[in-house]
């Protein structure tokens, strides 16, 4: 399996997947609203795609990371908002092929560091961050406010 930045060549089996990501975590099916937001952030940039094939070429997962700043470290860092395999593609490494791919891009990107949170049920995800060296913070509360319009 591979691993490389994704393109707009990507969109379409990247739509599937993103819409299956958002599922996982209880959204309704919208098809279009994936692909729509998935062309903006391969068009502006403003997020990294990084994509996984298997070995018949197939797109079987994606993680996204969002380049931020911490101002407590003074450094450049990233938000790897989204993880996500296909789940017939489960068990095969993809997950760790995604982590270890971000990984590298953070390091060779200038961050100092990636954050990421997960749902605490999630026991999978948090079993594949804790073997690659990921720490859970302690420290901090993470707090969320919905803005209506």
């Amino acid at each position: 399996m591979t691993t490389r930045l994704a393109n707009i060549h990507d969109l379409e089996a990247l739509t599937i997947l993103f819409d299956q990501y958002r599922q996982f975590y209880a959204q309704t099916p919208n098809i279009a609203q994936a692909k729509t937001f998935i062309a903006e952030r391969l068009k502006k940039q403003d997020s990294v795609i990084i994509v996984v094939k298997n070995y018949e070429g197939k797109l079987i997962g994606f993680c996204q990371i969002y380049p931020s700043f911490c101002s407590v470290i003074a450094a450049k860092i990233g938000v790897l908002y989204d993880l996500f395999v296909d789940s017939t593609a489960r068990k095969t490494g993809a997950g760790r092929a995604l982590m270890l791919a971000a990984h590298e891009y953070a390091a060779n990107n200038g961050m100092a560091r990636l954050d990421l949170s997960t749902a605490k049920d999630n026991l999978k995800a948090l079993a594949l961050y804790e073997s690659l060296g990921w720490v859970r913070d302690e420290v901090f509360y993470v707090y969320n406010k919905e803005i209506i319009r």
